[in-house]
């Protein structure tokens, strides 16, 4: 019984529908935000590079609850997101990460807009360079070209097809995993607010962007029930 029941699930996340990014376009009028001052207790400079995360916000609990930080008010709510495009982060092997790297300027308004669909938040966009992609880029147009490539190319499973009841930590690692084969779950991170809902998928790549096992594991156990913040349709 315990082996059908292993199989069952099993089929439930392989036939999980995925999800077709909806028609999307900037706003009028999209301007960069302004360069931020980080504290300087946030920089962290000197530690080499060991792999690559790519984080993706449920932007339905980002929203619910202001984001976090400088960005929290700059998120555009009014539209319908599923996972959006958070960043790609270059860590060391172990804590503290990277950060703040080196002082950098602005992002130009060509990659703000080519981005802002991805990512519905100048502000965040904004942080995401200063503080991430300073540590292993050159300029935010070649940052921000990896970040979308790797995002552009996930098969995103649709999570509020899942039932409630079987909402774990483990499905939604293993949704992930049956929609884009490359991945083992051990490269699937699945973050959780400290009430139990799910607040971020994060996918692990080594420095030649492959995806690999996350070094500091993955996140939130398998049979952790998750609380899902709907989105604006229940598409996604």
């Amino acid at each position: 019984m315990r082996l059908t029941l292993i199989l069952a699930a099993a089929v439930s996340v392989v036939a999980l529908p995925v999800l077709a990014r909806p028609a999307c376009s900037p706003p009028a009028g999209l301007t960069p935000a302004p360069v931020l001052s980080p504290d300087p207790d946030e920089v962290v400079s000197g530690v080499t590079n060991a792999f690559y995360l790519l984080a993706l916000n449920w932007t339905p609990q980002w929203c619910a609850e202001g984001g976090v930080g400088a960005s929290a008010q700059q998120m555009d709510c009014r539209r319908a997101f599923g996972f959006s495009l958070h960043g790609l982060w270059p860590n060391g092997v172990t804590r503290p990460y990277p950060r703040y790297c080196r002082p950098v300027g602005a992002i130009d308004a060509a990659t703000v807009r080519k981005m802002f669909c991805r990512t519905p938040s100048t502000v965040l966009l904004q942080h995401e360079w200063q503080a991430h992609g300073a540590c292993g880029f050159a300029d935010p147009r070649a940052y921000f070209g990896q970040a979308a490539r790797l995002y552009d190319a996930l098969r995103l499973p649709k999570i509020e097809a899942i039932a409630p009841d079987a909402l774990t930590a483990g499905a939604v690692r293993g949704a992930f995993v049956a929609a884009n084969p490359a991945f083992k779950a051990s490269a699937v991170f699945v973050q959780t607010t400290r009430a139990g809902a799910l607040s971020e998928v994060r996918l692990c790549y080594d420095l030649a962007w492959r995806p690999a096992a996350c070094p500091g594991g993955v996140g939130a156990p398998d049979g952790v029930h998750l609380r899902l913040a709907p989105s604006r349709t229940g598409a996604f």
